[in-house]
């Protein structure tokens, strides 16, 4: 590997000089803005086979197939399967032997002032980690923030030579591949809300750690993934459909937990109409929820979403401290109804004002941007510890002040006490939960599901005795 490049200029002359990376750059929307780094660092020759960009509708489907979106994960697929193939049947044959084939494809929508959306774009790179072998993919889902069509160009750019570089030489650190992706660029321009890694070069990857990463990291703001791991970009998951979210550190899921999202679920679909869609349901956690003394620890975060995925959950990871944070990041997909499932506990503290004192508007803000749209927040009770009073949305306390403005909130139905429930595991809490598990005390079986507590005492998860 050559000595680390720290421009997006020598990351593009240094692939040149590697004499045994040769392939294809095939590009949609947005002009070529990737192979034209390539062919200004210069020795392009070395490197670029082919350079296509089938910007005409008609063209790009003669050649890929027609698809429902042309930016879209499907296109991007459809481009890196024909361009390697032709690859490898074709211009491999001229190559002397020992050449590593690749192929870079975007297809891209810039913001224009006809488009009301923002530019957004897929990329993605095929290649081959040795001559001969089997190809790999990286791909990332990006969306452009900066105003003017000139400067989306050219974080598009930027982002492509980086991700080039990134598959070449930081298969093995894939946190080092995802850190690498904003070199030249920063969050005003451009967030990356989905990247996948797949085949023999990234064979030790799991790509929901990367999606931790996309965080973490601070590329984006929140990602997402399927019961079964597969990663999503919010918009194939959350486009035009109504939500329900649970948030928690399910550390575990308990019965509690489950139930809350079952009756919220029943509730809603009562009050909706009759052709209503199911929503997507989503499980939400935090950094905060993730965060221990020593930090993040990957393998308590594996263990969690295992669990929800043996429950056949979708899983989101987020930055958000408040819930009109959430709103507003389902509001850029939907404008569906959207319901949040909670506990007394954290109403309590959307009706408190320190959560807001950063917003010029302060709680009166946050609650406009809470509540915008049909969002309901359905409420499960809970028992006083010290009293044994059975506490419920309909009874909520709150500052004096503040009377009025939850009783306005809670006449017009956008909180909604969660009716029915079992009384008779309201005391239950995670962390008793996560207590008796560790301390070994009988019971504790019962008090998850069936699925999770296999799973806890089959791979010892949360430290299990």
């Amino acid at each position: 590997m050559p000595e680390q490049a720290h421009s997006v200029q020598e990351k593009a002359i240094r692939i040149n000089l590697e004499a045994r990376k040769y392939g294809v750059f095939a590009e949609i929307g947005a002009g070529q803005e990737v192979v034209r780094w390539f062919f200004h660092a210069g020795k392009a020759s070395s490197t670029v086979a082919e350079s296509i960009s089938a910007y005409d509708m008609a063209i790009s489907d003669g050649l890929y197939g027609h698809a429902a979106h042309y930016v879209s994960r499907e296109r991007l697929n459809a481009m890196l399967d024909r361009e390697f193939g032709q690859l490898q049947a074709g211009l491999a044959k001229t190559r002397r032997d020992g050449a590593a084939l690749f192929v870079f494809a975007d297809t891209v929508a810039s913001h224009t002032s006809s488009r009301a959306q923002a530019g957004h774009g897929w990329l993605g790179v095929r290649f081959q980690d040795r001559p001969g072998a089997e190809p790999s993919d990286a791909i990332v889902h990006l969306e452009m923030l900066d105003t003017q069509t000139a400067g989306q160009q050219e974080t598009v750019g930027l982002m492509g030579v980086n991700l080039l570089y990134g598959a070449f030489f930081f298969a093995d650190d894939p946190n080092r591949l995802v850190s690498s992706l904003m070199d030249g660029l920063n969050r005003r321009r451009v967030e990356v809300d989905m990247i996948k890694l797949s085949g023999p070069a990234f064979a030790a990857v799991d790509n929901r750690l990367l999606s931790l990463q996309l965080v973490e990291q601070a590329l984006t703001d929140a990602a997402m993934f399927r019961a079964d791991g597969e990663v999503v970009q919010p918009s194939e998951v959350l486009e035009k459909q109504p939500v329900l979210i649970e948030r928690g550190s399910f550390r575990p899921v308990t019965n509690v937990t489950f139930d809350m999202l079952d009756r919220a679920r029943r509730q809603l679909a009562a009050g909706a109409a009759s052709a209503a869609p199911e929503p997507v349901v989503l499980m939400e956690m935090t950094l905060n929820n993730l965060m221990a003394a020593a930090g993040i620890d990957d393998q308590d975060f594996l263990a969690r979403v295992d669990i929800l995925g043996a429950l056949s959950q979708t899983v989101m990871i987020s930055n958000y401290t408040r819930f009109d944070q959430v709103t507003s990041y389902l509001r850029h997909y939907t404008q569906e109804r959207v319901a949040m499932v909670l506990g007394m506990p954290l109403l309590r503290e959307i009706f408190d004002e320190k959560y807001y004192a950063d917003l010029d508007g302060g709680i009166l803000e946050g609650l406009g941007r809470l509540f915008k749209g049909p969002v309901k927040l359905f409420v499960h009770p809970t028992v006083d510890p010290e009293t044994g009073q059975l506490l419920t949305a309909d009874k909520v306390e709150v500052k004096r002040q503040l009377s009025h403005l939850y009783a306005y909130v809670f006449e017009n139905g956008c909180v909604e006490p969660i009716r029915e429930f079992d009384y008779r595991q309201l005391h239950v809490t995670p962390a008793d939960v996560l207590r008796k598990i560790q301390q070994g005390e009988p019971g504790w079986q019962d008090l998850v599901p069936p699925q999770a507590a296999a799973l806890i005492a089959r791979k010892k998860l949360f430290g299990y005795k």
